[in-house]
């Protein structure tokens, strides 16, 4: 895991992977929680059964947003930024689905510098997130996700 605990280090890493997850299994639990809490219940993502029979995948799929709602908890596996009395989530910018993420598929998160601000003591890095599908050639998606840190 990469340790940042100001933004000179984070700047020297400008440019550069910065690392990856562990892979995580979105099983149709996980599926299902999502479509409880985003009142998303369309049968491609619901109703194995339906999906297997009737559905260009053969299986149910992730939600795009349920991939998405993984990079904190992905990132956190990557990075972990200290010295910090804030951490937000700025945006989400140019971000491209490339492949439907499968019921047990596996994913992992590479994350890449592209940019990092000081903005008057308040530190903006831009990400590069990548989402892996294991044994897959296209990535599930890639874009920008944007955060806000306050060193100490």
């Amino acid at each position: 895991m990469l340790v940042i605990n100001n933004f000179e280090e984070y700047q020297s890493h400008l440019g550069k992977e910065l690392g990856v997850s562990q892979w995580h299994t979105i099983d149709q639990e996980q599926i299902n929680k999502f479509a409880d809490a985003t009142l998303d219940h369309q049968w491609i993502h619901t109703d194995p059964e339906r999906a297997k029979n009737e559905g260009p995948f053969k299986a149910t799929i992730a939600h795009g947003y349920l991939t998405l709602s993984l990079i904190p908890y992905l990132w956190k596996q990557i990075a972990d930024v200290r010295n910090i009395k804030m951490e937000i989530n700025y945006g989400i910018e140019s971000f491209r689905f490339g492949q439907a993420v499968l019921v047990n598929n596996e994913v992992q998160l590479k994350a890449k510098l592209n940019c990092i601000t000081n903005l008057r003591g308040i530190t903006k890095v831009t990400i590069q997130a990548t989402l892996v599908i294991k044994d897959q050639p296209k990535p599930a998606y890639v874009g920008d996700v944007v955060f806000l840190y306050h060193f100490i």
